[in-house]
Parts: C-alpha cells; structure tokens; sequence
C-alpha cells in the first residue's frame, strides 16, 4: 500500500491496518476490553479516535508490537495443529470403524446363507413327517406287507428324526447369533457415527485457527510481513543455538539403520510440497502424515498422528537419536519431525508453508521415538559382520514389526 493512501478518504492508511492487526492481538488474547478509549499493548498507546484521515504519516509497527503479533501466530497454529492431531485420530477410528462394519457385514451374510439352508432342510423334514400322515411306528409296523423293509423305514425316520432335531437346533442357534452380530453392527455404526461428528468438530475448529491467522498476517504491510519472518528466523536461530550449545549433540553420529535410510530418502522427496492438514501424500502432508508416510515407505506401519507416535512408538533419550528417529515437540506432542544428522530435522511445519529442513532445537522438545528399535546402525551391523556373525539384529530375524 503506497504512502499517504489514506488522506483524503481514499483508504486506510498503513498506520491504520497496523492499528487493526494489534487491534485484533489484543481482542484474540483478551486484552481489550469494551468500553475502553484506547489499547494500551507492548509499551505503546494507541489512541481509539486517531482515524486515517488524521493520520500525519505512516506509522511503523514497532518490533514489540510485531513480536506480539509472532506469538499470537504461533498460538494459532499451535492450536490448529492440535485440533489436527484431534481429526487424525478421529479419521483413523473412522476407518476402523468402517473396517469392522465391513467384517460383521460379510459374518451377516454367512449367517445368513447358512439359515436358508437351515430352513430348507427343516422343511424337506416336516414335509417328509406330513407324507408319513404321523401315524405312530406300531401302527405303520401292522400295515406293512414286509415288516423287515418297515423296520429299515423305522430305523431311517429315526435317522430323520434326530437330524430335524439337529436342524432344529442349529437353525436356533443361527438366529441366535444373527441377532447378536446385529447388536455388533448398530454399536460399531453409532461409534462410526461419533467419530464422524469428533472430525467435524476439529475440521471447524482447524478452519477457524488458519482463518484468524491467516487474517492477521493479511492485516500487515508487505515491509511488516518481511520483518515478522525475520523475527521467527531470529527466534529460530536462538533457539537452535541454545540446543545446540547445551552439548546434546556431543557424541552422537549419523550411523542409523538401512530402514532408517529408506525413511529419511522419502520425506527428503516430498521436500517443498506444501502443508495441508489432515493430508498424508503423495501431493501434500501434515506433519505426521510425513512421517507415517516415510516409515511406511520403509516397511514399517506407525501411528498416524504425532501423539500416538509418541504415546506407541520406542522411546530413546535425545542424546542417543539417530538418523530417522522421530522428534515430538511441544508439551501436548502436537508436532512431529524427523531427524536427519547434524542437528538438522525434516519436517511439514504449519499451514501457508511447505516441507522443509531446519533445524532440530528450533521448537520445544518432548521428546525422540524410533520406529525400528530392534533394528542395528548400519555401522554396528558391519561391526558384526567384521567379527563374523550375520550381522543382523533380532528385528532383521524376526521380521521388521515391532
């Protein structure tokens, strides 16, 4: 926006727009309150009735002012992301929901074949009974002409008898179980029908966080929008220094296992593929649909979203991770990353940006799971192979699951 765009009732000045993006910080976070002749925040006063009209040049945001704006963003997107993990989750026991449905189905239909085979058979048994006219065995046995063909009669209308029981009681039992795995299908359908609302009570909840972000950063100048990513490079390389220098880093290698590899050559191929939550490949990814995507590619299926990730997935110390280990972030583990080597990490960071490497101490560390703990580095797995054995650990001989 030029300069000087807001005198004569053309538009909004620049001034105001900064005015109405701390404007809407204060409102997001509570600040503000009703009633109130100006906004008081990050050290500076605004008055409410400075208009654009009034305004005598553009005003600059003050570095306070956009570090608030920062923190709130990440607030936001913090919260969608937790509100992703929340639709995730509710997506994958939809699907297994729908799986089950799919199963009890399929047993409804045998049950049900198998009772029409039942019925025929108990029919073809009375209709033999109604032929007999239920005449009782002695009186057929005097009516006979040959009473040795009636005693064979005799002996296979008892044979009859006791397979119409047995029909009789299958057929009860059929049913029986009909009516229970209908009793299981109307459950598994009204869970289904609970995980379908729980997604769309994150999908609001998602859609709504991006939006309220998405209006702040637009209420900003293209220069403030230049410094507010200044300010979170700078936040970043902080942070990272600050991991870094606490000497976690200190005697660790990049050995990892062949999986491992596997893992880290797929997410390094979706690189600039841009963020969409609740997106697991091939076009776009959330964060934990990266890393579940990588690890499948692998050959090992984890939990799709990060805090199942972290709640399922083999813990390991942070100055023990290796290459391909998953990194869980923040005190709700709402992020996930992996981690290449060098104190570098691989990862979908939030909506509006894409797959990227940074650095791995720039956000809140929870904490470092791996998807093949059974599984050795490729450099003790020659070490082994140099002292004559296979090489392989116990998850190469009992298979790559867990």
């Amino acid at each position: 926006m030029a300069a000087g765009r807001g005198r004569g009732g053309r538009g909004p000045s620049r001034r105001g727009l900064i005015v109405t993006a701390v404007a809407l910080v204060c409102a997001v976070t509570a600040v503000g309150a009703p009633g109130v002749a100006g906004v008081a925040y990050a050290g500076t006063h605004v008055p409410a009735s400075v208009s654009a009209a009034d305004d005598p040049a553009p005003v600059p945001a003050s570095t306070a002012q956009l570090e608030a704006v920062r923190e709130q963003l990440d607030t936001l997107y913090r919260d969608a992301a937790r509100a992703t993990d929340a639709y995730n989750a509710a997506e994958e026991k939809a699907k297994e929901q729908s799986r089950e449905i799919a199963g009890i189905t399929d047993r409804i239909y045998d049950v049900q074949q198998r009772l029409d085979d039942l019925h025929q058979r108990a029919g073809a048994a009375a209709r033999a009974q109604y032929r007999g006219a239920g005449l009782p065995p002695e009186a057929r046995l005097w009516l006979s002409d040959d009473p040795e063909d009636f005693l064979d009669g005799a002996r296979r209308v008892r044979e009859g008898e006791k397979a119409a029981k047995g029909v009789l009681a299958e057929l009860t039992e059929s049913k029986g179980e009909l009516k229970k795995l209908e009793r299981e299908a109307s459950t598994r359908y009204e869970k289904l029908e609970k995980q379908r609302k729980a997604k769309d009570k994150a999908r609001e909840k998602i859609e709504k966080q991006v939006k309220q972000a998405e209006e702040l950063e637009s209420r900003l100048e293209k220069e403030e929008r230049e410094r507010l990513a200044e300010l979170e490079a700078e936040a970043a390389r902080r942070s990272q220094a600050a991991w870094v220098g606490s000497g976690v880093l200190a005697g660790l290698d990049d050995a990892t296992s062949d999986s491992a590899r596997r893992a880290i050559a797929y997410a390094s191929e979706q690189l600039g593929k841009p963020y969409v939550w609740g997106a697991e490949g091939p076009d776009s990814f959330d964060c934990s649909g990266l890393t579940s995507q990588a690890w499948a590619a692998a050959g090992y299926g984890i939990p799709r979203t990060s805090q199942e990730q972290w709640r399922r997935l083999h813990r390991v110390p942070v100055q023990q991770m290796r290459p391909g280990d998953l990194i869980i972030y923040n005190s709700d583990a709402t992020h996930v990353a992996m981690y290449l080597g060098d104190g570098l990490m691989i990862h979908a960071p939030r909506p509006g940006r894409s797959v990227t490497v940074a650095g791995a101490g720039t956000m809140p560390i929870l904490g470092v799971v791996r998807p093949d703990p059974k599984q050795p580095s490729t450099a003790a797995a020659q070490a082994g192979g140099r002292k004559g054995d296979s090489g392989k650990g116990e998850g190469q001989k009992d298979g790559k699951k867990d």
